[in-house]
């Protein structure tokens, strides 16, 4: 499971990723310094780990984590091989969740490709090339089909309908709602892999001035977003050049207290459908990362192969209510800590030990 960054040529991807990351991607200020997409993995925010932890004074934290692409800048052509478009969105078809960077700031130092910045204008652009690239899979997936359908499968000729359905609807510059069409011809969907429908967050990347204040604003009146995170990315980078202790101090003073980037990260990891469990112990409190829905033997799997093999019954408790008590010892004398089977849904923040036999 991973997040794609992202939008036109010095829109701040790289600065993004290598705040997220703690990465060394090449940051410069003309267009393509970024060819091959830089990988990098990021934390998810946590507020329970620390104090899961301190029940048992683990010696290690592990924090669960997300995969990240920094995915060179696309331009006005890409679906035609523009500044090796071809390539870039090949990259962007491997992600599970695009986050599309829209340049807010003005800086004579870092280009633009036109004279003018404008933000909705912008993601005006990429969606477009999105849209274009994906009209011409559909247009080969058709013509595949019609030479299918011929012989009277009657799956092509399904298939078909929902294919030329698409096409209108994007040649009209339309993302219809295809939920209930993904429901019955998920192979189908899965084969084509469309950019244009893949879940995307908006980061609106802002500078600090009241010229960049306006482009921000300019943005949230002119797109029909549901969501857009403001993100101050250079000054969020320079914090953490900071000692820790100092950072939340001078991010107050700077009108930052709430850091753009970590709204990100959580937005993301909800987009990527995914929930957190604990495990904890004295060697390690460590968070795990799951798909919501996932029964308990998965997340055995997860934590060694042998567990799920062997799997006997899991013990469980949220880790509020672990935190509220204090010890696994108090909450199992209180009888909060449940006996569940492999059946067992895991729920979010769930705190689970695994008994097993080899």
């Amino acid at each position: 499971m991973q997040v794609g960054i992202i939008g036109l040529p010095n829109a701040g991807k790289s600065t993004i990723f290598n705040t997220l990351t703690k990465g060394r991607a090449e940051v410069a200020s003309y267009p393509f310094c970024t060819i091959e997409p830089n990988i990098g993995i990021t934390e998810v925010p946590d507020n329970n780990i620390q104090s899961l932890s301190d029940i048992y004074n683990s010696a290690k934290i592990t924090p669960a984590t997300i995969r990240i692409l920094d995915i060179a800048g696309l331009v006005k052509g890409a679906s035609r091989g523009e500044g090796l478009g071809n390539k870039f969105l090949s990259h962007i078809r491997t992600v599970d969740v695009i986050a599309h960077i829209v340049r807010c700031f003005y800086d004579e130092n870092v280009s633009h490709i036109d004279k003018d910045i404008d933000p909705a204008g912008d993601i005006g652009i990429i969606n477009t090339e999105l849209l274009l690239a994906d009209i011409e899979i559909l247009q080969r997936k058709r013509e595949k089909l019609i030479s299918i359908s011929k012989s009277g499968d009657a799956l092509a000729k399904s298939q078909l309908g929902v294919v030329e359905f698409i096409t209108g609807e994007f040649n009209n510059e339309r993302i219809p709602d295809l939920s209930d069409l993904y429901g019955r011809h998920n192979e189908l969907f899965d084969e084509l892999n469309l950019l244009s429908i893949k879940p995307t967050l908006y980061i609106a990347n802002t500078g600090d001035g009241e010229k960049d204040e306006e482009l921000y604003k300019k943005l949230i009146t002119e797109v029909s977003c549901k969501d857009i995170i403001k993100i101050f990315a250079k000054l969020e980078s320079e914090l953490l050049e900071l000692p820790k202790e100092e950072r939340s101090e001078y991010a107050r003073e700077l009108g930052v207290d709430k850091s753009g980037l970590s709204i990100f990260i959580r937005t993301c990891y909800e987009m990527l459908d995914l929930i957190t469990f604990y495990t904890i112990n004295k060697n390690e409190t460590r968070a795990w990362s799951i798909k919501k829905g996932s029964n308990v033997l998965k997340a055995a799997g997860k934590i060694h192969s042998d567990m799920e093999k062997g799997f006997i019954k899991a013990e469980v408790i949220n880790a509020r209510q672990l935190l509220d008590f204090g010890s696994v010892s108090h909450a199992r004398e209180e009888g909060k800590v449940r006996i569940e089977g492999k059946d067992y849904i895991v729920g979010d923040k769930d705190v689970i030990q695994v008994r097993f036999s080899v």
